[in-house]
């Protein structure tokens, strides 16, 4: 059996990349994905706002880990070849994009209506309205949120670690597995996660802070 050491400790802290990097996809897709889904829930299409709504609803309302699983242990059965750094990601972009379409619905419909009507008396089309009108005053608005649900996608790569994925997690598990010091291997775990997201925490609370400030004027 081995002692946890520095050489454990370095496992462990270089898996932060495939956390940070994993983090970086389910962001950056799910902020895309979420977009698309924020235009349609906010649209003039009784179609895509519906189709929207179904979408949310469903993966806002079914656990991410069960999420991964249909994904993984799914698409096999669809003659999909899939591995679990494309598993892990499919299902955290669509996790996110679903809560991010819903953070930036809310944004988006928090613009004054005076703002909408005096775009709709211009003749803009709706494209238009939200490129020039809308979405810049709801981003300042989404910034916040946005950030602080990063937090949450930063935290939930955890659950990678249930389909093999190695992330901070995952290799904390298999330092475990060869010590059998879990106190000190998941307290690292833990201390890495912190690292990570306890700045982002504080740009949230900072960004909120500031965003109150300027209302308050």
């Amino acid at each position: 059996m081995r002692t946890f050491g520095f050489p454990e400790f370095l496992f462990i802290l270089e898996a932060a990349k495939w956390t940070l990097a994993l983090s970086a996809i389910a962001f950056v897709g799910g902020a895309i994905l979420g977009l698309a889904l924020a235009l349609m829930r906010t649209s003039e299409s009784a179609w895509a706002r519906g189709a929207s709504t179904t979408f949310i609803q469903i993966f806002q309302g079914t656990p991410l880990l069960l999420q991964l699983f249909l994904v993984f242990f799914g698409a096999p059965v669809l003659g999909l070849d899939i591995n679990p750094w494309v598993a892990a990601g499919v299902a955290l972009i669509l996790n996110s994009g679903a809560f991010l379409g819903e953070i930036w619905r809310g944004c988006i419909e928090a613009i004054p209506r005076g703002q909408w009507e005096a775009a709709q008396a211009l003749s803009l089309r709706y494209v238009d309205r939200m490129r020039d009108v809308v979405l810049p005053q709801a981003f300042k608005i989404a910034l916040a949120p946005t950030v602080g649900y990063l937090v949450q996608i930063i935290k939930g790569t955890s659950l990678a670690a249930i389909i093999g994925f190695v992330e901070v997690t995952r290799a904390g598990q298999i330092v475990n597995n060869a010590t059998f010091q879990p106190l000190i291997v998941f307290s690292v775990v833990a201390a890495i996660y912190f690292a990570i997201c306890w700045p982002l925490s504080l740009l949230a609370a900072s960004m909120e802070r500031k965003r109150a400030r300027a209302l308050a004027r």
